[in-house]
């Protein structure tokens, strides 16, 4: 052995200088993975060859070995880490010598890039980076963060670490609706730098505060972090499980688990909402905090007043904090209580058509020793009984089909059993009872008759549902019965929508806020999944781009605003209508909703078409496609190279042995807490991208082939990796803010800035850590 190192240990080392000396090198990242792979790989070859790398394997031959697994050992869980006494034989470490090992990984790289980069599975998923791109991209040119920065100044820079804290807020903001560091942080660096140090900030938090909010938008939905990790998660947590089940003895993992070994991006969506807003809690904790104790390096500033009316604190109470919780309150009280829920009544056509139990009792004596274990006897148990339950109903014939009476009783009894209020028709409800309150909270002078006029058109809304909407009515029926509630309620939205826009804080946070409503309220609530949703938001973006180019020309933008009304009429009546017409019958009402669909949808199109015009001639879409294109081209390529030195890992067992390394170790905390450690070591010099790719598909086998919430794991590698891009000397947000930062700040300032930050990066870690249920609960609240 070379230097008292086995052979394996030698290649990795060699993988891990190649791939640092090519970041160091000053080429294009994206090209230098895969070179560092190529590179690493001829040298390992040439030392393999000469005959100086030697692995020191387990003689699995020997007696030794043979009698570990007499005594119930399985073979593949003995490794030299668990059983460093066993005799051991000298072999290469390409163990049928390195051309084979060349040819292999050039057919994986190929069959690889197939399916994860030209036409795989998960390419549909992979669309979604490009479209939150184009989102953030769009955004951040239509200069939505100058509105935001200025008028959030205004609104907290008052407070002690007013700016501070505004700067926080916007970070917040810009995260679910861009997502992108790079612009996020160069945006609020040229801006809010400037303004903060002129009224005697301290450096150190101007500077840290920024980069940190900039970094937001790695963890806050929509994240194009979480879009990739999710991408490889899901692959690897269900490999990992498959594995785990059959190591039980159980024949896939649904049967050991219970639950399908499965997650998405939209779930982790939903599991990452909570921590990225704990992140920005704590943020803007250490700006007030940090205030409060150095006032002088942290003043309050007054830059003028928002426009609108004096508003008092009773007012603000009762319309902008009281209103709406009554609302949402009175909401879920009712959905509680039975009163707002789903009136489906669908009715299965077989008996059992949905009955199973809550685990698969039809196993082997092995695999029912090892889900007892895993669940508990009770839970064992329980499922005996519901699956002899089901037996008795079925008998031996399983699901059988239903007679007209048996159907027509389950009918009644659902009818009767439905909810006298639907949900869709509650959520439309509160939003526009929300639209009222808000706009007579910030008018309180004005003629208050028209908003009265729509809260009554709301409650008749909800009247009509309840008196004379049951769950047997036609959609048709449905629509024309709301049809003159609907009209009184527009009739006191449309007034109070004026005055919303009179008003200088919500006409900069509406018209983005809707945009971040739409796109992640159709992911986290489990409608669409991210690519759609991704497409809805590059659309919204460009045409509210469109519109903020119009307005500054001082020229209309109806057209954009008729074709957003367009763009939810076609949605509402897609929801609620079959508009599936080559059917061989179609009914008046779905040709009607189809007509009316179709319409709208023909306006929407050219409404984006017009919108995608209008920034073209004023030279923005140009520049938007091409950062885009860049943007998107990098994350792809560093794939392709990642997948390439991944390979040349696997071809001389590095892989395997670092992943019997962590696997050595009896708890799977301890293994997490490493990996999470390595993971955070390696952010001073990595990329989150290199890291995704790179490290996350060597350790994932091990860290998702446990007991852990694939979620949690998930979001725990996001935050850590959003810690990435504020540790020096290579943080990425440390070199945006540097290139624009006023030559009075020096690297010195930034890097004294960012270390409270990043401590306080550790502390949400740890707070995640002792508590999961910040990550699970929303997953588990929400279905998707």
């Amino acid at each position: 052995m070379l230097f008292g190192l086995d052979g394996v240990e030698i290649g990795l080392i060699i993988v891990a200088f190649c791939l640092f000396g090519g970041i160091l090198s000053g080429f294009p990242v994206a090209f230098a993975i895969g070179g560092a792979g190529a590179i690493s790989f001829g040298i390992i070859a040439a030392l393999d060859s000469s005959g100086i790398l030697v692995h020191q394997a387990i003689d699995r031959s020997s007696e030794a070995f043979q009698g570990l697994v007499n005594t119930g050992v399985r073979p593949e869980t003995i490794s030299i880490f668990r059983y460093p006494d066993l005799p051991r034989i000298a072999q290469p470490v390409f163990d049928q010598g390195w051309q084979v090992a060349m040819d292999r990984n050039v057919s994986f790289i190929v069959n690889r890039m197939n399916e994860r980069v030209l036409a795989g599975a998960s390419i549909e998923t992979l669309l979604a980076v490009l479209m939150f791109v184009l989102m953030g991209i769009t955004l951040e040119r239509s200069k939505i963060a100058n509105d935001l920065l200025t008028t959030m100044a205004r609104v907290f820079g008052p407070l002690p670490g007013g700016l501070a804290v505004s700067v926080v807020a916007v970070g917040a903001f810009l995260a679910a609706s861009t997502g992108i560091v790079g612009a996020t942080v160069v945006t609020m660096g040229l801006l809010s730098l400037p303004t903060m140090l002129r009224n005697g900030y301290s450096p150190q938090l101007s500077t840290g505060v920024i980069a940190a909010s900039g970094t937001l938008g790695q963890i806050i939905p929509p994240s194009i972090v979480i879009v990739l990790l999710g991408t490889l998660a899901g692959d690897l947590y269900s490999t990992a499980q498959e594995n785990r089940a059959q190591l039980a003895g159980c024949s896939d993992a649904l049967t050991y688990l219970g639950e399908p070994a499965v997650v998405s991006v939209g779930t982790l969506f939903q599991a990452a909402l909570l921590p990225g807003i704990l992140l920005a809690f704590l943020y803007a904790a250490y700006a007030f905090g940090y205030a409060l104790f150095n006032p002088s390096k942290a003043p309050a500033v007054q830059l003028g007043t928002a426009s609108g009316e004096p508003i008092t604190r009773g007012e603000s109470l009762t319309w902008f904090v009281g209103a709406p919780l009554a609302l949402i309150g009175g909401a879920l009280m009712l959905a509680q209580l039975g009163m707002v829920g789903s009136q489906n009544v669908q009715i299965s056509s077989f008996t059992n058509a949905s009955e199973t139990a809550s685990l698969r009792t039809n196993v082997d004596d092995e695999c029912k020793a090892a889900m007892i274990d895993l669940h508990g006897q009770e839970a064992w148990d329980a499922a005996v009984a519901e699956q002899a339950e089901i037996d008795a109903v079925t008998g031996d014939q399983g699901m059988q089909r239903r007679s007209e009476e048996e159907i027509a009783q389950a009918l009644e009894e659902k009818v009767a059993n439905a909810a006298p209020v639907g949900t869709g028709i509650a959520t439309i409800a509160i939003m526009l009872a929300l639209v009222l309150t808000t706009a007579r909270g910030v008018a309180p002078s004005a003629n208050q008759l028209p908003i009265a006029v729509g809260l009554l058109g709301v409650a008749l809304m909800l009247l009509v549902d309840v008196l004379f909407i049951s769950p047997l009515s036609s959609n048709g029926a449905t629509w024309l019965m709301l049809a003159a509630p609907a009209a009184i309620t527009l009739y006191g939205c449309r007034h109070a929508l004026m005055r919303l826009a009179r008003n200088e804080l919500i006409r900069v946070v509406f018209p983005p806020l809707v945009l971040i409503v739409a796109v992640l309220g159709s992911i986290l609530g489990g409608i669409t999944n991210p690519t759609p949703a991704a497409a809805l938001g590059a659309a919204g973006a460009l045409m509210l781009a469109a519109y903020r180019r119009l307005h500054d020309e001082q020229r209309s933008g109806k057209v954009i605003i008729w074709s957003t009304f367009s763009l939810i009429i076609m949605l509402l009546v897609g929801i609620n209508f079959d508009l599936r017409i080559n059917n061989e019958s179609v009914s008046v009402e779905s040709w009607l909703a189809f007509l009316v669909a179709y319409g709208a949808y023909l306006f929407t199109l050219f409404g984006l078409l017009f919108s995608c015009w209008t920034l073209f001639r004023s030279s923005i879409l140009t520049p938007v496609v091409r950062e885009t294109a860049k943007v998107t081209s990098m994350v792809f390529t560093i794939l392709i190279g990642s997948q390439l030195l991944n390979l040349v890992v696997i071809s001389f067992g590095g892989e395997h042995y670092i992943q019997q390394f962590l696997q050595s170790f009896d708890s799977e905390y301890r293994v997490f807490l490493i990996v999470m450690l390595v993971l955070f070591v390696l952010g001073f010099v990595l990329d989150f991208l290199e890291i995704i790719y790179i490290v996350i598909p060597i350790v994932g086998p091990v860290i998702y082939g446990g007991t852990f919430d694939p979620s949690w794991v998930t979001i725990m590698i996001a935050v850590n990796l959003q810690t990435s891009f504020l540790t020096p000397p290579f943080g990425f947000a440390l070199f945006y803010l540097r290139g624009v930062a006023p030559k009075e700040v020096t690297t010195g300032h930034i890097y004294r800035g960012v270390f409270p930050f990043v401590l306080i990066q550790v502390l949400g870690l740890a707070i995640l850590w002792y508590f999961p249920a910040i990550v699970t609960i929303v997953p588990d609240l929400i279905p998707n």
